[in-house]
């Protein structure tokens, strides 16, 4: 059977990735300066491609591009085109083995705490490897998976999804905190109502950490006094050293990111108690480095030490 030369009248894996370029930014400039090209030369091939194509692929509406239907056709086509091509070097990697080669994990925001700690010592192991993170809160990272640029992301709640592939590696607790001067610090048990009457500050809408909260009292009936919501473990933590109010955070963002000014409170029913896990797509390849990251991630029982903490953090240290 003869090879379809379809692809030589449609265009170049290049000119398809100005393509999706363009469409990303909206824009001939931005996508030129993203691309390291001058807009002339952003111009130019894309002009080859709509007459490759034999249609327009986009008009200009102000100062921004809008996509006709053959642009939005091309679009999706030069994503399932670029990602083959993506998977192909994968497959090459496998066969190549571990001497060369990168991971790419997305993490929620609560993962940055201990996640270069797991790096740091995987890439001691294995310091011929470029590895790559991002960090986003819940629902960024659930957007990400659907992106498919990374070999794993790692979830306290990961999405119910049946493309994704889940496995469980570290446990993660989620711990109440007051000001070191708070009442409620140094006391014994606390109850639950007690502590959900307190002036409360919480994360923000598609944080796994809120996720998990509000879970865990919508099951026990209880509703929390919110002061303030805030989008940030760091900015939370320097909220509740400020007398604003209590919280529950990640023991790991109390461990790696600092306690001082806080107390660490015994309230009933708590800590909450969540684990971590690397979600992956089942039709991505797993590189020789993806693999080797995935074996080290089921091997471990704890964090690695690093900065001088006790791992794992006392509930009420």
């Amino acid at each position: 059977m003869p090879t379809s030369r379809a692809h030589a009248r449609i265009g170049t894996a290049r000119q398809l990735e100005i393509l999706l370029t363009v469409f990303e930014q909206r824009s001939i400039s931005a996508a030129a300066k993203t691309l390291h090209l001058t807009q002339p030369s952003v111009s130019m091939q894309l002009a080859k491609l709509s007459a490759a194509v034999g249609l327009p692929l986009y008009y200009a509406v102000g100062k921004q591009l809008e996509f006709t239907e053959a642009g939005l056709t091309l679009v999706d086509s030069a994503r399932e085109i670029l990602k083959s091509y993506e998977y192909l070097e994968l497959k090459l990697a496998k066969l190549r083995g571990l001497e060369t080669g990168r991971l790419q994990l997305a993490v929620v925001t609560t993962a940055k705490y201990f996640i270069p700690h797991l790096i740091g010592e995987f890439y001691e192991q294995h310091p011929q490897l470029d590895i790559l993170f991002r960090v986003g809160n819940r629902q960024q990272i659930i957007d990400y998976t659907g992106e498919d640029e990374d070999d794993f992301y790692v979830f306290s709640h990961p999405p119910k999804n049946p493309d994704l592939e889940l496995v469980e590696f570290l446990p993660n607790r989620l711990l109440a905190i007051a000001p070191e001067k708070h009442p409620l610090a140094g006391r014994g048990k606390i109850s639950l109502q007690e502590f959900a009457s307190c002036p409360f500050l919480r994360r923000e809408e598609g944080s796994g950490t809120r996720h998990a909260i509000e879970r865990f009292l919508q099951k026990q009936k209880i509703d929390l006094n919110i002061r303030m919501t805030i989008e940030s473990n760091e900015a939370i933590k320097h909220a509740v050293m400020s007398g604003l109010g209590v919280s529950i955070l990640s023991e790991h963002t109390l461990a790696f990111g600092g306690h001082s000014g806080l107390a660490i409170l015994e309230v009933e029913a708590l800590p909450i108690i969540t684990h971590w896990y690397l979600a992956r797509r089942k039709s991505r390849p797993l590189s020789p480095a993806a693999l080797e990251f995935l074996e080290y991630a089921r091997n471990l029982e704890t964090v690695p030490e690093e900065s001088g903490l006790t791992w794992p953090l006392p509930p009420n240290s």
